[in-house]
């Protein structure tokens, strides 16, 4: 589990592929590995991921077919920068919202502008998608715990402040490039909840 606060970024150092899955290298600031091992998550980029052979300078990841499928990182080269957020502690600051890693597929950005100090990104996912983002709800774009301002059909506006543009790589994200989309876990299970509706009395009976 994680909250969306980026800690750092990394660089994505080596990339090989195994029947059709990737293992991938990245390159990490070491304050970020201290106290790391085999087996910890991560997220990289939004994506939830279990760290192999962890060193002070980085680790390796195993990506599966279904996970290139649903993510940009099948299209991620060596050069390219992740934002990267460590599993969160029972004792740790929720400071932005519940994010699971497990990401529902893609947004592509379709314009930035200028909004006094900040920018103002507007994003376009498919209808699938669309319907779980609601103004001023939470939604996870790269691993980075976001707020809606505006949707409009399969378009909504995120107001991203100078900060962020600095720490993530948010700020040099251009127009028509894709990033991961987590939508809020709470709209999820609702919309699981409402397909199923209420249970029938005779499944109470026999439950009893």
């Amino acid at each position: 589990m994680f909250t969306g606060i980026v800690a750092g970024t990394g660089v994505l150092r080596s990339r090989e592929s195994y029947d059709g899955d990737l293992r991938i290298r990245f390159d990490v600031p070491g304050f970020l590995m201290e106290g790391c091992g085999v087996g910890d998550s991560i997220s990289i980029s939004g994506v939830c991921l279990t760290m192999l052979d962890p060193d002070a300078t980085g680790f390796s990841a195993d990506v599966s077919v279904e996970t290139l499928d649903l993510t940009s990182l099948g299209s991620r080269q060596p050069g390219d920068k992740v934002n990267l957020e460590l599993a969160l502690r029972a004792s740790d600051r929720l400071g932005g919202h519940l994010v699971s890693g497990h990401v529902d597929g893609l947004a592509k950005l379709v314009s930035r502008t200028k909004d006094a100090r900040s920018e103002r990104f507007l994003f376009e996912t498919d209808q699938n998608l669309a319907r779980f983002i609601a103004p001023k709800g939470s939604v996870c774009l790269d691993g980075i715990s976001l707020t809606v301002n505006i949707v409009e059909d399969c378009r909504f506006s995120i107001c991203i402040i100078p900060h962020t543009l600095e720490v993530t790589t948010l700020g040099s994200l251009t127009a028509g490039q894709n990033v991961n989309l987590e939508v809020d876990l709470i709209a999820r299970y609702l919309e699981r909840l409402n397909q199923y509706g209420q249970p029938s009395r005779n499944n109470e009976d026999e439950a009893e």
